[in-house]
């Protein structure tokens, strides 16, 4: 049997209960209805107790959904009277299943109610031991047999701040886990060798270092705006950075320094050991750059602002004039006031006199992140990079097209010429539009006269510039080209809300010998044509990622979308402790952040050669329906210093935000997490704010009543064939749209962060999904368990008052009803108090990476279809791992079928004495229940199935004994 053990360690200053400034305090621990204390400390307000209380757990696969209840008490007159000092719950799932990972963990205490006052920390370290076996009774040990206390918990300087401002944080007792702790968790388990299958294996136990962890910067939406600049009202969500901004503009009136008369001017930015370049102009005396240079305040070593003007030559580039600034002297610009007006500056020789000729204008001001010139600004974090790849370094905001559903119903065609005449065609259709090809089947009637009344579908985007190419092929000749056509997708009707069908069209087809040839197309005019029936349907939405993962739900019809019911606020602080990527290449990391929700995706800027970024970018999406995932990536840039190759990822986050509090500002850092062919990685923690704004609370509510999708895909729903073509298509106009722009998102991005590859078969999903199944399945055991305890009276108590109610409902069966409503009520509001603290994050644990072997990994990413290289050994040893895997699966859906089938032989006659004996029985009981008040046969059932253990038989039941006789069809399989 599984025992949890709850150390309760030590306590940090309480707060004093016995009116001399002193306690007498000790712990009591609650679990499962078993209730265990220490001892008491004698007037101790920091008493060290180092016990250990022993509980039993009677379901280990329950312990996540339960809580521990940790109270401590002041003891008052001999334990007559006791004092409350605060408590501390602790979720079930935050409990390690070893005691060496178990690390001690300081819980700041809470309050009982809004009138407590309590103050202090609890340090406490528990565990699960499986398998242990000796006396449970005992509540404590002996403190001589324990380890020696752990050292008190290290309160920072800022503890009196966070406190005034209603934070709390949890310390780490133990060595190596940091300052803020990572709530560890607890991997359900099977309760029975006979539920272990392949499928089904012992979890491994959540690492703490996989865990969310909040944090507490210092940002205006949680601390206020009070003696704050204005952009602590709009741009609140992260910490403001300074920056010197120099924005070089032009220059007028050189002077010419090469002996030909000419000169090739640019101009370099030096500010300590920073230095920005401007590109050079060839025989130009008044030049225009319109260049932003954006230094940051805390890498500045110097005062001296040097903007020295060159003209660029072979050898050696000579000096024309400079212009010089100190830094206090410089203008403070904070938006929303406007831009700084450049200024024209004359320029100074090298001994700082005034040359004859020539001016440069220059605007100079102090800014944050939030100035409307930091996005395109030369950033002093990327002066290692090279003036052309300085662009794949810079944040943008990009906007996907509007795509639609593209139908091509494909009827017949007429008067097809083959090229061989000694032998009918035997054609099909191929239809392709921007890379998406498909083929109709064989014709229902072959011939010259071919009928196919095939539907095929595909997805369009805006601008609807492309063509649609529709070919008729001859299978019979080897797959020639019959005839073909083009057809302008802008030429294609659209279809709102409506499934009536459009107009079909003969379009002709030219032969491929002669197109391009006007004299025989007007001849070939009428010789072979096609029928189409075409349509663009705006009122679906093109899913782009899964649906339970979509950003965004709104139908492609402008007409047809509401208005927003939200505001969705991220910041994108930074990053933490990330995994040096180009280690082989002798640097570090070169970071940015990509965040997608909806149609719109934002790309922080990369910070080159850096294990520690910090971005601070803050940006803002239209929410329009609540019900949806906002995901974030992070990539190592592998386009910087002249490189090619593909990004790397480096994990991802996901938030639901159905799941956030409205106004309420989230600072989490989130491991970055990475299923690889070696396996589970964690790269860094990634340091995100996030906050929701409802401003719809009337629609926002209303949309829970309802469809998830627009009505289109409920009125004409889409075959499930094509769904997941369809999602592949579009997810490759996303990347192909992305990849065009400037800097540009690789294909590599939009993939990882769409989940284009979800679909393909993993063993590690599998065995994640059948224990995300048995997990469900376990709740309803749980309430079968329990209603099984009540029927043995193991609970006399709750028996009786379970026979109270039954006989209360039955008396008045008018609070059947309102008695279910108010059980659920009552859970509801029991349950408020566990609700989560943070957002939902990747559970290794859950999703089976961390006990997956390297097989398992290889096999996942293992391109489809296996490749002819791969060794066939290993191919047969997956091959009959998933034969084994499916005899599982088939095993169980036989025994469901086996149960359904039963049901349906009750009245089939197929077993005609058990028909006759129910269809009697069923006489008997429609006589009794007419001639008998329902109250009573109610009452009587009830009381059966409660009766007492004494009057029961260990045999099963009549009905069960009785349903299992029945016939099934699994006779009738061969």
């Amino acid at each position: 049997m599984a025992k949890l053990v709850v150390e309760v360690l030590d306590a940090t200053d309480l707060m004093p209960k016995d009116g001399h400034g002193s306690a007498s305090p000790f712990v009591e621990v609650e679990f499962e209805g078993q209730r265990k204390r220490t001892s008491t400390k004698h007037k101790s307000l920091n008493p060290t107790w180092n016990e250990k209380l022993v509980f039993n757990v009677k379901n280990p696969i329950a312990l996540s959904t339960q809580s521990i209840e940790v109270f401590v008490y002041n003891d008052n007159n001999q334990g007559h009277h006791r004092n409350f000092l605060g408590k501390v719950r602790i979720s079930g799932s935050s409990v390690l299943s070893s005691e060496d990972q178990a690390a001690p963990q300081s819980y700041p205490l809470d309050k009982r109610g809004i009138f407590s006052h309590v103050r202090g920390h609890l340090a406490l370290r528990v565990h699960v031991l499986h398998g242990q076996s000796g006396s449970t009774g005992e509540s404590s040990v002996e403190p001589d047999q324990e380890e020696a206390p752990p050292p008190p918990p290290e309160h920072k300087t800022n503890d009196e701040s966070r406190k005034e401002r209603g934070m709390r944080t949890f310390y780490s007792l133990g060595p190596g886990y940091g300052s803020g702790v990572h709530a560890p968790t607890l991997k359900p388990e099977p309760t029975s060798a006979s539920a272990v299958t392949v499928m089904q294996m012992l979890a491994p136990t959540r690492k703490p270092e996989y865990e969310v962890v909040e944090t507490t910067p210092p940002l205006a939406a949680r601390l206020g705006y009070w003696g704050r600049d204005k952009t602590a009202s709009t741009y609140d969500m992260v910490e403001p950075m300074e920056y010197l901004y120099v924005s070089v503009v032009r220059a007028m009136d050189l002077p010419v320094k090469d002996v030909t008369g000419s000169l090739d001017p640019y101009v370099e930015v030096k500010i300590g050991n920073y230095k920005g370049v401007t590109k050079h102009f060839e025989k130009n005396q008044n030049p225009v750059w319109n260049k932003v240079f954006a230094f940051s305040k805390e890498m500045l070593q110097t005062s001296l602002i040097e903007v020295t003007v060159k003209d660029k030559d072979v050898s050696k580039d000579d000096f024309v004039g400079k212009v010089t600034f100190e830094v206090p002297d410089v203008p403070t610009r904070v938006p929303p006031d406007s831009p700084l007006a450049a200024q024209f500056y004359k320029l100074l020789d090298k001994e700082g006199q005034l040359l004859k000729r020539g001016d440069i204008m220059l605007a100079i001001w102090m800014g944050t992140q939030a100035d409307e010139a930091f996005p395109r600004a030369w950033h002093s974090d990327a002066y290692t990079i090279n003036e052309d790849d300085m662009i794949t370094t810079r944040s943008k905001v990009y906007y996907t097209p509007r795509m639609y559903y593209l139908r091509v119903h494909v009827i017949a065609a007429q008067d097809l010429v083959p090229s061989d005449d000694s032998k009918p065609p035997d054609p099909i259709v191929r239809v392709e539009i921007a890379g998406q090809g498909r083929t109709t089947r064989a014709a229902t009637t072959k011939g010259v006269n071919p009928e196919w009344n095939q539907e095929l579908m595909y997805v369009a985007c805006e601008p609807l510039n492309e063509y649609i190419r529709v070919s008729v092929e001859d299978n019979a000749a080897g797959g020639e080209t019959i005839g073909r056509c083009l057809i302008p997708v802008r030429d294609v009707p659209k279809r709102v809300e409506t499934t009536k069908p459009t107009d079909a069209k003969w379009y002709v087809l030219q032969k491929v010998s002669v197109a391009g040839n006007d004299e025989d197309q007007k001849k070939d005019k009428f010789a072979s044509r096609v029928l189409l029936r075409l349509s663009i349907d705006t009122g679906y939405h093109v899913l782009d990622e899964s649906i339970h993962l979509a950003s965004d739900l709104q139908p492609g019809a402008g007409q047809l979308r509401k208005a927003s019911v939200g505001i969705l606020e991220l910041g994108i602080l930074g990053a933490r402790n990330l995994q040096k990527m180009k280690g082989k290449e002798g640097k570090l990391t070169d970071a940015y952040c990509v965040a997608k929700y909806g149609n719109k995706w934002v790309r922080t800027r990369t910070l080159v050669d850096n294990l520690h970024p910090l971005w601070n970018e803050q940006y803002t999406w239209d929410v329009y329906d609540s019900c949806t995932v906002i995901t974030i990536g992070v990539f190592d840039n592998n386009h910087v210093n002249g490189k090619d190759g593909k990004d790397q990822r480096m994990g991802k986050v996901r938030i639901r935000l159905s799941t956030l509090e409205t106004d309420r500002v989230y600072t989490h850092a989130y491991p970055l997490l990475v299923i690889s062919p070696s396996g589970l990685k964690k790269n860094g923690e990634l340091h995100l704010a996030i906050r929701f704004t409802c401003t719809a609370w009337v629609h926002m509510l209303a949309q829970y009543g309802r469809p998830l999708l627009p009505k289109m895909h409920y009125i004409q729903p889409i075959h499930i064939k094509h769904v997941e073509l369809l999602r592949h298509f579009a997810s490759t106009i996303v990347g192909s749209t992305l990849g065009r722009a400037e800097p540009p998102l690789g294909g590599e991005v939009v993939e990882y962060m769409t989940d284009a590859d979800n679909h393909i078969y993993s063993m590690r999903r599998s065995k994640a999904n059948f224990h995300r199944l048995m997990l469900v399945i376990n709740v309803i055991q749980d309430v079968a368990t329990w209603f099984r305890d009540i029927c043995l009276w193991k609970k006399p108590l709750t028996t009786l008052l379970v026979h109270l109610l039954l006989v209360t409902l039955i008396c008045y069966p008018e609070l059947i009803f309102p008695t279910f409503f108010l059980y659920l009520f009552s859970i509801g509001m029991w349950n408020y108090r566990l609700k989560p603290r943070h957002p939902p994050h990747m559970d290794a644990a859950l999703s089976q990476a961390e006990g997956a072997t390297s097989d398992e990994m290889d096999e996942e990413f293992e391109p489809f279809p296996t490749p002819q290289s791969r060794v066939l050994d290993i191919v047969k040893m997956r091959y009959d791992r998933i034969r084994t895997v499916a005899g599982r699966v088939q095993t169980v859906s036989a025994d469901m079928a086996i149960q359904g089938e039963r049901i349906l032989c009750l009245l089939s006659w197929r077993d005609p004495r058990a028909t006759a004996i129910f269809t009697a029985f069923s006489f008997m009981w429609a006589v009794l229940l007419y001639i008998t008040p329902f109250q009573i046969i109610a009452l009587l059932i009830g009381l059966f199935v409660l009766r007492h253990p004494r009057f029961r038989y260990k045999v099963p039941p009549i009905p069960v004994n009785f349903f299992k006789r029945l016939p099934s069809r699994s006779d009738s399989l061969l």
